[in-house]
């Protein structure tokens, strides 16, 4: 394998794209550098894994590299500067896969998604804030205050007021919960930002350079400390003081299908990483992973599919593992009346139909 050699033979690469879960304790990371240290805290427990949505995006991969040297070298660099991946390419390349390979291999558990559209703010991935609904709640509860005392005698007071407080109403959104206080990091992936609106890359900047951000009305609450919803499902956290700190600073994995250029400070953040058509070897690897073994008419799809990509026009990975599906079905004949169906799937995206 290419890159830097290794210090007291041990390599200084801790991914290396196998895609493979640790088969026992995740080995550390290196530590970050004196300036990407944050003072986070108390730390929370690891997050839970989701193997069902690594599943859908690896498969059930070997421990083969599915990634060139030089995109291994640019992933490890990030991982040890504590910095954020910008990762771009061409639409259907596997930009997002890259964060559910690096969660899996790493046992980072599960990835946070970030999906960004034109309309998408800062705040939309740091937290949500139901104000609505907390004034519904209120409105209830003294309604309730106001009512005749149950036949037991029972005062609605405080056990009932406790259901109102603040952080029952707040939800961090995936970059909020990336940047609470876990001891390791967790893998944040956001989709898509050359979709945004023009301000959203500078309003990132002082989040990813700092690892912290505050929530406005829990700073002005009375309380000192406040529970409030995470983006992993059915788990909170506790935010004190109304403020947000990383222990570890998260994997950050930005995809950009080149739509727009990102400011100089944004991508001065930022270590970038061109994806290249995965090759031949990597691409039959990656079919390989999500059947288990390779079906009978795989390496011709293979063949035909880089020759439609060869000849120019859009083409995405999914197109080719739903034509390998389609080939294993019954007495489906890929080479006969099928050809015409194969070459629908296998289509140029950019054209019209």
């Amino acid at each position: 394998m290419s890159g830097a050699p290794p210090v007291d033979g041990q390599d200084w690469r801790v991914f290396h794209a196998t895609g493979a879960a640790p088969e026992g304790p995740p080995n550390p990371l290196p530590e970050a550098p004196p300036w990407r240290r944050f003072r986070g805290g108390p730390a929370l427990p690891a997050p839970p894994d989701d193997d069902a949505a690594a599943r859908r995006r690896l498969g059930q991969v070997d421990s083969v590299p599915q990634l060139d040297e030089e995109t291994i070298d640019i992933v490890n660099a990030a991982l040890v500067l504590r910095r954020p991946l910008l990762v771009t390419g061409p639409p259907g390349v596997g930009k997002s896969t890259l964060a559910y390979l690096i969660s899996r291999e790493l046992g980072l558990g599960r990835v946070l998604e970030w999906n960004i559209v034109s309309r998408t703010a800062l705040r939309d991935g740091l937290y949500a804030y139901d104000a609505l609904g907390r004034a519904q709640a209120i409105g209830t509860w003294r309604a309730g205050m106001l009512a005749p005392l149950e036949p037991e005698g029972h005062e609605r007071g405080a056990a009932d007021q406790a259901l109102l407080t603040l952080g029952d109403f707040v939800t961090l959104g995936p970059l909020g919960t990336a940047l609470l206080p876990y001891d390791r990091p967790r893998v944040l992936l956001v989709d898509e930002l050359d979709k945004s609106d023009i301000d959203l890359p500078n309003d990132l900047l002082h989040v990813l350079e700092n690892g912290s951000y505050d929530i406005p009305e829990l700073v002005r609450d009375t309380a000192d400390s406040a529970r409030v919803h995470t983006s992993d499902p059915g788990l909170h956290a506790v935010v004190r003081h109304g403020r947000v700190e990383c222990r570890e600073f998260p994997v950050v994995v930005i995809t950009s299908n080149g739509e727009r250029e990102f400011p100089a400070a944004f991508r001065r953040r930022c270590l970038p990483l061109e994806m290249r058509s995965p090759t031949r070897a990597q691409l039959l690897t990656m079919v390989q992973s999500h059947f288990r073994a390779l079906p009978s008419h795989a390496e011709d799809l293979v063949d035909i599919f880089i020759r439609q990509a060869q000849s120019g026009g859009t083409h995405s990975l999914d197109q080719l593992l739903n034509a390998v599906q389609l080939t294993t079905n019954g007495d489906f004949q890929a080479d006969g009346s099928g050809r015409r169906l194969i070459e629908v799937l296998l289509r140029d995206l950019s054209k019209g139909r």
